[in-house]
């Protein structure tokens, strides 16, 4: 078997392994130890297992993972951004679906400060779903808005998923942020004129309120979102002014959420403790499926079955358009089975080089991508966004019934996705001015 082949046969048996459930890390280490192992022997498996993940985690760039992880969790436990759905609610109220509309607003709020659509959904959930639901809102509705409107954590800064992709792409980061700027306001933009639509054609969905709220309230509940308005200014004013760099954000994002929390009186010793086992636990997760990646690309380097794999591309002839679907629709199908970073670092080392050779920005790629992944967030079978939000509301909704109430979305999403690609400027044009 040529060297070629091996590498095209580590891929297989990558996918049938994920396909069997098992961890992504463990069947990237896995495979790719392996197949070093039968091209080169075992002395150099053994030294490319010791070499390449700590060379890929001893990156500086990758401090800011755990850091913005443990901002995230110190705003959640700390409950930081409590007032963000209140202080929505009340300015929105007269709005054809206001509470929903609200929660939108609310998650992206919280996803400015926490990068996770995950914790964004999980987090608007516990406070919006409940509201919706005694104002009498449809069921699927209000479980809905929450789970798609989490998946704006991603695209707006600081976006985990932008810091690897940024690291392995070898792109800066604050381009990134930048360029996910406008995609994220984009997409909460057509969130909200499916959730104004649907109502304005069902008003039975969002019954209209008739609670009378004076504008001393309405003030009141716009001031306790200080907290999170302090942070977002702290942190990114900081870092597009350039007074530190978005390795450094990360730690002065951290301790301004402690600082602020600490001056709330929200932060206790339980609540930090919670806090950073938390961050443990996602960035020691985060770390093998990096490494393993790291791995994969040095086996398909090696074994030259990623030059084939992107050869066939190029060499076919294939248009800029029709490279762009086949990659859109290849990340859609990984998306109904794989959790986002996942699918992201077990593809980027066959994906990029055929972005590259086509020659297409490879920020405005980044963030495509992060939206594409970010579907996959709340596409069945496997919408994790949609889990979260049904381990929330427990019985008082039926899976079925947020997967239904998505699809909407989703055709939102899918025209999102279309203009994103059609006027890249979109996304370029703040990376070109600021970056």
């Amino acid at each position: 078997m040529s060297d070629v082949q091996t590498g095209l046969s580590g891929l297989a048996v990558l996918f049938v392994l994920i396909a069997l459930r098992l961890p992504v890390g463990l069947a990237l280490i896995g495979v790719s130890f392996a197949g070093l192992w039968y091209m080169m022997g075992w002395g150099i498996a053994w030294g490319s297992l010791g070499l390449i993940p700590y060379q890929f985690s001893a990156n500086w760039v990758l401090s800011s993972v755990p850091m913005f992880l443990l901002l995230g969790y110190v705003c959640y436990h700390a409950q930081l951004t409590q007032g963000l759905f209140r202080a929505a609610r009340l300015w929105l109220t007269r709005v054809p679906g206001g509470l929903a509309v609200a929660s939108i607003f609310g998650t992206t709020g919280f996803a400015a400060v926490c990068g996770s659509s995950v914790a964004c959904s999980a987090a608007m959930g516990r406070v919006a779903v409940p509201e919706m639901i005694e104002h009498r809102y449809q069921p699927g509705l209000a479980t809905s808005t929450v789970a798609i409107a989490g998946t704006v954590g991603a695209l707006l800064p600081p976006s985990i998923i932008m810091i690897l992709y940024g690291i392995i792409a070898q792109e800066s980061i604050t381009k990134l942020f930048l360029g996910g700027i406008a995609a994220g306001l984009i997409t909460v933009l057509g969130y909200i004129i499916v959730v104004v639509t649907r109502v304005k054609l069902n008003p039975a969905l969002a019954p209209s309120t008739t609670e009378h709220i004076d504008r001393t309230e309405k003030w009141k509940a716009l001031w306790e979102v200080w907290p999170v308005v302090m942070i977002m200014v702290g942190i990114f004013g900081g870092l597009f002014a350039g007074l530190f760099t978005p390795t450094e954000t990360g730690a002065v994002g951290a301790a301004l959420a402690c600082v602020v929390a600490l001056c709330k009186r929200t932060l206790t010793w339980g609540r930090f403790r919670d806090a950073v086992l938390e961050t443990l636990l996602t960035t020691g997760t985060l770390l093998i499926i990096a490494m393993g990646a790291s791995l994969l690309t040095r086996f398909l380097s090696l074994s030259g079955a990623g030059d084939f794999l992107s050869s066939l591309v190029i060499d076919a002839g294939a248009s800029t358009l029709a490279v762009l679907l086949i990659i859109v629709l290849i990340y859609l199908l990984l998306g109904m089975f794989l959790e986002p970073i996942g699918a992201m670092l077990l593809t980027l080392p066959i994906v990029l080089p055929i972005i590259d050779s086509v020659d297409l920005s490879l920020i405005w790629f980044g963030v495509v991508l992060t939206k594409l992944l970010e579907i996959g967030m709340v596409t069945p079978p496997i919408g994790m966004n949609i889990f979260v939000i049904k381990s929330v509301v427990g019985d008082l909704v039926a899976t079925g019934a947020i997967f239904k109430g998505v699809l909407w979305f989703l055709v939102m999403d899918i025209l999102v996705l279309a203009v994103l690609m059609a006027f890249p400027d979109i996304i370029l044009f703040l990376p070109r001015v600021l970056g």
